[in-house]
Formats: C-alpha cells, sequence, structure tokens
C-alpha cells in the first residue's frame, strides 16, 4: 500500500470522485445555515440536508466532499482513546435520486484497491451488511469481487435516526494485522465489526431508500440516495501505520510544538502526559477552526464549546508544566498542517490567535478562583468530616472555571477526598437537557415533498430587466395537489418567467399583482420562494380564475421593489465600511433588506465605540455622494475570485456566479437587486447597533426617505425640547443641559443632607429609650426617610452610639414599597442572635424577603400596611428565643 500524505489521501478521494461526474462541494462552514437543529455542522450529509429532503434540486445530483465537522458529545472521551476528536474531517460521496447500491459498492471497491488510486490489499478488506439487504452482499461478492469469508451480516448495520429518511447500511474495515490485537485471540469481539483496534473502520455506505413514518412503519422514498462517510484521520492512520489518529501528520506537528512549550515532558513518555499532549492538538484544530467560521468564545451555545475546550487545553496544558499562555502559538501550525485545502486558516491566522489569546488570558484570572473556590470546598468537607465533595460543587468547578473532572479527582485525592460521580453525572443530565430544550424541536432531516420533486417545468427569473411582464401560467398547486383551476383560496403558482424576486440572501421576496387579459386583478402576489426544482414559486391570494396555460401579467409593486433596492446596496456599502474602519477581521454573520428598513449582522470581538460608528456612517454616505456606479457581472467563481469579489461562508455557488461591483469600492457575490447608481440612495442613516450573540453584532440603518424621515423626526424632537427650556436657539441646547445638571446635582446634596437632618430628629428619642426583650435591649420603630440608604445610614449612628443590642427599622419611601434593616450588636451576635436569621422572620409580614450578615440584613417588600406586625413580629421573635 501507498505511503500517502493526509492532503493526497484527501486529493485523491476527491478526485476520484469528481472522475466519476461528481460535483466537488466545498467545506461549508462549521455554523450551520438555516438548520435550527444543529449547533455545529456535525457530519458530512448535515450540508447535503436540503437535497436529501427534497427542499432543493442540486444542479449536478452527484456531489462529492471532504466536510469539516464538530462533535462534542462525548469530549470527556478525547486523548483517552485513539480516535476521539472534536474537529475531523468527513470524506463523502453522494447520490441524490441517481445512482444507487452497484455503483456506490462497486466505486468504493475500486477506491480502495486500485493500483491507480489507494492501492490497498484486497485481502485486509472486510465488510459487514444489513442481514435483509441480499443486493448489498451480492453486489459486493459477485461485482466487487469480495470473498463471501469477509462479508459479515451485523444487524446493526440499518442508518435510522427516526422520523425521516432511512434504510441499509455497509461498513468496510481494514484489517491492520496481528500487532494491532488489543483482545485475546478468542475474544467474541475480535472481528469486523467488533469493539478491537485490528479491524478498523475507514467507511460507511448508507443506502437511503426508506421513509421512517410517526407510526414507526416504513415506506419507500420517492427517490433513492446514497450518503457515504469516510473519516479522514481514520484512514490517514491506515496509510501511514499509526497506532492512533494522533501520530498522523495531522496531528505530529502540534505535538512537537507543544513539547517545545513544555520543556519538561515528551510525547510517548507516560499514558497520563499522553492524554494531555493529545487533548491539546485536537483541541486546538477545533478552536482554531471554529473562530475562523465566525464563532467567538461566550457563555453560551457555540462560544461555550470554544471556550470550554480552550479551557480543558489550557488546564492540560499546565499538567505538561506550561504555566503561560501558549494555544495562541498553535494556530499558525494548524494552518500550516491544513493550508492545501484549508488557506483561509492561514491567512486568518493572526486574528484566530488574538482571540485565542485573550480568552487564555482570561481564563488564567478565572483559574486563580477556581482552586482557590476547590481550596475551600476541600476545606469544608474536612471540617464537616465529609470525605467526599459533592457532585453540585464539582459539576460548579466544571461548568463556571473550567477545571476538568479529573483535574479535581486529583486535588482532591492528594487531600484525601473523593468525588461524588453520580451526584456530577446528574449535574451534566440537567445541563444537557436545558441545551437540548433550548434548541429547536425542528426535524433533523425532513421527508422528501414528492410532488414539488416532480414538477420540473422551466421558468426563467427576468426581474433584473424589468418588473412588468406577460406570462404562461404553467402549474398551480393547492392543497398538496396539482389542479388545472382554482377560482379562490391560496395557492402556489409557477410560470414560465417572471419578474418577482423569490427571497434569497437576505433580501425579501417581491409583492405585486397577477392580472388577467382585461386588466383585472385575479391575484395578489404574497411570498416568492425558490421550488426544489429551482423555479420562482409564487404564493398567492386568488382572487379570480387561475387557468394552467393561460397567459398573465406579472405586475412587482415597484415602490415596494425599489425601496428593497436601495437597501440592499446599502448593506454591501456597509459591509465594506465595517471592514475598512474596524478591520478585515470582521465578515457578515447574517443580514434582512427589507424596503422599511436594513439589518446587517457582523462578527466583531467587543461593541463598536460611537466615533467607529460615526466613521462608518461616514463612509457609506461618502460613497453614495461620489455617485458611484454599480455594475452586474455574470462569470465563472474563479474569474469572480481573481476581481476580489467576497463570498459569504454560509452559502454555495455554482460554477456560474453573479457579482455585484460597487465602483472600485465594493465587489461581492451576490444574485439580488440593486440600484444602477449610489446615488439613488440619497442619505444612509445608522439608528441602532447592539449585540445580539457571542461576538456578533448588529447594525440597523434607514437610506433614502426613510433617512430623512428619521432624521426630521430626531429634529422635531430637538426644537421641541428647546421650546420647553424656553432656548432662542438649538446651539444653547448643551450649555443648558449642563446648567441644570449641575442644578440637579446640587439639589440632590441638599436633599440628602435635610434628609439626614431629618432621619436624626426622628431617631433622637428611639434610641435613647430601648426595650428590653428577655434579657436583651430592642430598638424597633417605623421612620420617615426616603430609603435604604437612609436606614443603612440610621444603622451606623445607632452603632457609633452603642444604643442597643438589636435595631430594627421599617419606612415606606413609595407607595407600594418598604425597605426593612436588622443589625445586630457585637454582644448579641456572640449570644447567637443573627440579622439574617431575624429579617427573614419578618420581612415576609410586608410582602418580600431579604438576606445578609449577621450583624446586618436588610429587604425590601410590596405591602406598607404590614411594618407594624413586622416589628411586633421581631419582638416576639426574640421572646421566644
Amino acid at each position: 500500500m501507498k505511503e500517502l500524505t493526509s492532503s493526497q489521501i484527501r486529493q485523491m478521494y476527491l478526485d476520484f470522485f469528481k472522475s466519476k461526474g461528481h460535483e466537488v462541494m466545498p467545506s461549508a462552514s462549521l455554523i450551520p445555515h438555516d438548520d435550527p437543529t444543529l449547533l455545529w455542522i456535525n457530519s458530512g450529509v448535515a450540508t447535503m440536508k436540503k437535497f436529501f429532503d427534497g427542499s432543493v434540486v442540486p444542479k449536478n445530483p452527484r456531489i462529492t466532499s471532504s466536510q469539516k465537522s464538530i462533535r462534542t458529545n462525548d469530549i470527556e472521551n478525547v486523548g483517552h482513546t485513539a480516535r476521539h476528536h472534536t474537529l475531523f474531517e468527513m470524506l463523502g460521496n453522494f447520490s441524490v435520486g441517481d445512482y444507487f447500491k452497484k455503483e456506490a459498492i462497486t466505486w468504493a471497491w475500486e477506491l480502495l484497491t486500485s493500483p491507480d488510486w489507494f492501492g490497498m490489499d484486497p485481502a485486509l478488506l472486510y465488510v459487514t451488511v444489513y442481514p435483509k439487504d441480499t443486493d448489498a452482499k451480492r453486489i459486493w461478492h459477485e461485482e466487487a469481487g469480495l470473498p463471501l469469508d469477509h462479508i459479515i451480516e451485523v444487524e446493526d448495520n440499518f442508518w435510522d435516526i427516526g422520523q425521516g429518511p432511512s434504510g441499509p447500511d455497509s461498513e468496510i474495515f481494514y484489517d491492520r494485522g496481528q500487532e494491532f490485537n488489543n483482545l485475546a485471540d478468542d475474544d467474541p469481539e475480535n472481528y469486523p465489526g467488533g469493539e478491537n483496534e485490528r479491524y478498523l473502520e475507514i467507511w460507511n455506505i448508507v443506502f437511503s431508500e426508506f421513509n421512517h413514518k410517526p407510526d414507526d412503519t416504513y415506506e419507500p422514498l420517492p427517490h433513492k440516495n446514497i450518503d457515504t462517510g469516510m473519516g479522514l484521520e481514520r484512514v490517514v492512520s491506515v496509510f501511514q501505520h499509526a497506532k492512533t489518529n494522533f501520530e498522523t501528520d495531522l496531528f505530529l506537528p502540534l505535538i512537537k510544538a507543544t513539547e517545545d512549550e513544555s520543556g519538561r515532558y515528551h510525547y510517548g513518555d507516560s499514558k497520563d502526559t499522553d492524554v494531555s499532549f493529545k487533548v491539546i492538538a485536537d483541541h486546538i484544530r477545533a478552536v482554531t477552526f471554529a473562530i475562523g467560521d465566525g464563532a467567538l468564545p461566550s457563555n453560551e451555545g457555540r462560544g461555550y464549546v470554544i471556550r470550554r475546550l480552550i479551557r480543558r487545553a489550557v488546564m492540560h496544558g499546565q499538567q505538561l508544566g506550561i504555566d503561560h499562555a501558549f494555544l495562541y502559538q498553535l494556530v499558525p501550525v494548524v494552518g500550516q498542517i491544513m493550508q492545501s485545502y484549508y488557506p483561509e486558516v492561514l491567512e486568518q491566522a493572526d486574528y484566530i490567535a488574538k482571540v485565542v489569546r485573550m480568552e487564555e488570558d482570561r481564563f488564567n484570572e478565572t483559574l486563580k478562583d477556581g482552586l482557590q473556590l476547590l481550596n475551600e470546598n476541600i476545606e469544608k468537607a474536612k471540617k464537616a468530616g465529609v470525605k467526599q465533595l459533592t457532585g453540585k460543587s464539582v459539576f460548579k468547578l466544571y461548568d463556571t472555571y473550567g477545571f476538568p473532572l479529573e483535574l479535581t479527582k486529583e486535588i482532591a485525592a492528594d487531600q484525601g477526598l473523593t468525588v461524588d460521580q453520580d451526584g456530577f453525572d446528574s449535574e451534566m443530565k440537567q445541563q444537557k437537557q436545558r441545551a437540548r430544550l433550548a434548541r429547536s424541536d425542528a426535524k433533523s432531516m425532513g421527508v422528501q415533498r414528492s410532488l414539488l420533486l416532480d414538477i420540473k417545468t422551466p421558468s426563467k427569473y427576468v426581474g433584473y430587466e424589468k418588473l412588468t411582464t406577460s406570462a404562461v401560467l404553467k402549474n398551480i398547486i393547492a392543497d398538496e395537489k396539482q389542479i388545472e383551476e382554482i377560482t379562490t383560496g391560496n395557492a402556489e403558482l409557477i410560470f414560465d418567467q417572471t419578474p418577482f424576486y423569490a427571497e434569497m440572501g437576505g433580501q425579501v421576496a417581491d409583492r405585486g399583482v397577477i392580472k388577467d387579459d382585461q386588466g383585472t386583478i385575479v391575484a395578489e402576489v404574497t411570498d416568492v420562494q425558490h421550488a426544489p426544482n429551482g423555479q420562482n414559486l409564487h404564493t398567492v391570494k386568488v382572487l379570480a380564475a387561475l387557468k394552467v396555460d393561460d397567459s398573465y401579467q406579472l405586475e412587482v409593486d415597484q415602490i415596494f421593489h425599489n425601496k428593497v433596492r436601495k437597501n440592499h446596496t446599502a448593506t454591501h456599502l456597509l459591509d465594506q465600511a465595517l471592514r475598512d474602519v474596524l478591520g478585515s477581521h470582521t465578515h457578515q454573520a447574517g443580514s434582512l433588506v427589507e424596503p422599511d428598513y436594513l439589518r446587517f449582522d457582523f462578527t466583531n470581538l467587543g461593541s463598536v465605540t460611537v466615533n467607529d460608528l460615526k466613521k462608518v456612517e461616514e463612509v457609506v454616505n461618502e460613497k453614495i455622494w461620489q455617485a458611484l456606479p454599480v455594475k452586474t457581472v455574470v462569470t465563472d467563481i474563479e474569474a469572480a475570485k481573481k476581481m476580489g469579489a467576497i463570498a459569504l461562508f454560509t452559502e454555495k455557488y455554482g460554477k456560474v456566479v453573479r457579482v455585484v461591483k460597487v465602483g472600485n469600492y465594493s465587489t461581492e457575490f451576490c444574485g439580488g437587486n440593486h440600484v444602477d447608481n449610489t446615488s439613488e440612495l440619497g442619505l444612509f442613516k445608522i439608528t441602532s447597533e447592539s449585540g445580539v450573540g457571542a461576538g456578533v453584532r448588529r447594525i440597523e440603518a434607514v437610506t433614502s426617505k426613510a433617512a430623512f424621515e428619521y432624521l426630521d423626526h430626531h429634529d422635531q424632537l430637538l426644537q421641541q425640547t428647546v421650546q420647553q427650556l424656553k432656548l432662542t436657539q438649538l446651539k444653547e441646547l448643551p450649555h443648558r443641559l449642563e446648567q441644570m445638571n449641575n442644578e440637579i446635582r446640587d439639589l440632590k446634596q441638599q436633599v440628602a443632607t435635610l434628609e439626614g437632618k431629618l432621619a436624626r430628629q426622628q431617631t433622637a428619642d428611639i434610641f435613647q429609650h430601648p426595650e428590653n426583650v428577655n434579657g436583651k435591649t430592642l430598638v424597633a420603630a417605623q421612620v420617615e426617610v426616603a430609603g435604604m440608604q437612609q436606614l443603612r445610614a440610621l444603622a451606623d449612628q445607632w452603632k457609633a452610639k452603642n444604643s442597643s443590642d438589636i435595631l430594627v427599622l421599617a419606612t415606606s419611601p413609595a407607595e407600594n414599597k418598604v425597605n426593612l434593616i436588622v443589625a445586630v450588636s457585637p454582644t448579641g451576635v456572640k449570644a447567637g442572635i443573627k440579622a439574617g436569621d431575624l429579617i427573614k422572620q419578618i420581612a415576609p409580614l410586608v410582602g418580600g424577603g431579604g438576606g445578609g450578615r449577621p450583624d446586618l440584613a436588610q429587604a425590601g417588600g410590596k405591602k406598607p400596611a404590614g411594618i407594624q406586625a413586622a416589628l411586633a413580629a421581631a419582638k416576639k421573635w426574640l421572646t421566644e428565643r
């Protein structure tokens, strides 16, 4: 067998299937696009769902890809096993209703065994098949030539994730030889398909041919599909004769760089340190690619995964004696390893490293707090005579401070303690349940809508050239049936041509009307979406008879359309302006182009300053006033890239693409509608900037008339303010506001002084006549002060005068509001009286709650009528003690 690098293996796989007529699909972003069921892209087929569920028909039904993927459901196993990873690549070939079992099997055999390709020894290959899939077994034996004793029937070989597409599968195993036996020769698992290291699974071919229905029955799919997956890391370990995936060229440079950082430990020294080397190498790959695709560390969702991976890697670095930030230095190493297929990693290496470094520094501070908390928990356990740390406390260390469970166990063991594993597992289970509930319950794989799949009527979009056209109605769909005529209700229509834009790329669909040959409106177009075969599918409200093969006049609402196209061009200008002002690391994370406003999401580490927002706005307006021409170029994708066109990481592009150029300022891939000249926008105004997620900011803005109206409204508000303040000119407003702020500050100081005097006058007699209750002195009273701040001031006076053992004061500064304070002298505290205990007894009587220290506690409530009852309850509580 050949010795190949990981880059050669990946490219050879793609080239093979390209030679079989497959389109090579580039690796999609790790961040799923329009799929709420996934946190990350977790397989090659995850990016193909729109093809398999029939929502989109691919231009080529044969597809191949090498897809980067992330899975974190068993992150604890990373480093401890030979093949668990958070980030991995899945090589796959897919057929969407085209070829099926024979081609999938024979091509797999050719790729694996042909001397022109992988050149594996056929005698070392085994396959498993589903027992009832006699066709697959026959093809493996008769067509591929695999001996029957190399074909094993396994009951589990049926791919099924619940409702949706499913079918039998066939797994391919490579016999790595006697030296990889990890079980006794007579062990029942020591066979292809068993749990062992000798027979390594390298490929799985799924024959998707059934629909798993809600009643747990199966029906044939209208179109049978092929979905295969070959783990790149696994197959590289075979070609490079590696004991595990980590002894390959995908990981060894990272392990070597980590050895250099450590200076004390080397890979292979011991099992424990090897785990740390593996975890670091694995996690920095996942972190690098995730940040490169636009995710950033945070406390939730994808950001939480990144944060957890970084912290876990840092902790393992400490176990290797690395007590400084080091992960960020591994980012360019990842880039160099993956450069042949993912050149963008090295291009973004400085930005990714900066994000990682910031997170490392933040965690090093957090780590100190975590160690302090762990030590406190250990001391508490020892004082209580307990030999085990609670699962809840250990999980808090794990979840909040990023402490790996095994590290907590080690530190606890040094102190003679164990960890409540069951309690920890319970907390982990609850967290995973919360995470599942936080995500959409949408189906992970839909079932093909066969009606639309079968409609292949040619339909042309002519909206780039004209907004009104005559067209022939070709298809009417209503109640999931194709009909010839409709007179009322709702329907979906396909015409031979249409000027109506179908929603895509953030631009909303056109609205408008359909007229008959008499000029009568027969339908209102309320929405337009893309049908699976690419036609513009019009959702309409039918007002009069519509009939297939009749001609109609399609008219787009031009006012609506023109507003949308202005805002769409503005998003292109805004995108480039953000790069210019904030830096090239920012990229689009979503957009919405409506007629009345535009919304633009972009990645950025922090909030955007007022000055930077002002600069962005100035840049966009400057480009508008320069009256730049907006040109559209239709070309091939390579030529477009040479032009410098910016592509969205969430979008797929065909061989022919549409590029929108705004002068020499902005060049982007875009299929939307735009103005002919930036001067048509007139004016651009940002109305808000905010954070919408970890590292994602959102700008909303308006253009043209909407921008004028926005500014005019604010001008009217300013003029009203000038009139109310009795000023003569707007320019006097800042000075007048400064004067008013100074006056307000002075008045507040006077009020505070007067309130203090009033409080002292009210309490002069109270402090002098404490009540004796059960051997202790008590001052309990309702006072008329402004709130909690004044109550605390009175408590300070009481403490200075040593007026009594206990103080209970209440005030009602406003309707439906109560403030309570309880103070206990040192003598009272020594006697066992705690302010926190007392206030918990009386706060409910005023409709509230509170707490505090043994010597001072406070509470709030909403029932002023209960104040006297609360004061009486305080006296009763002391009496009973």
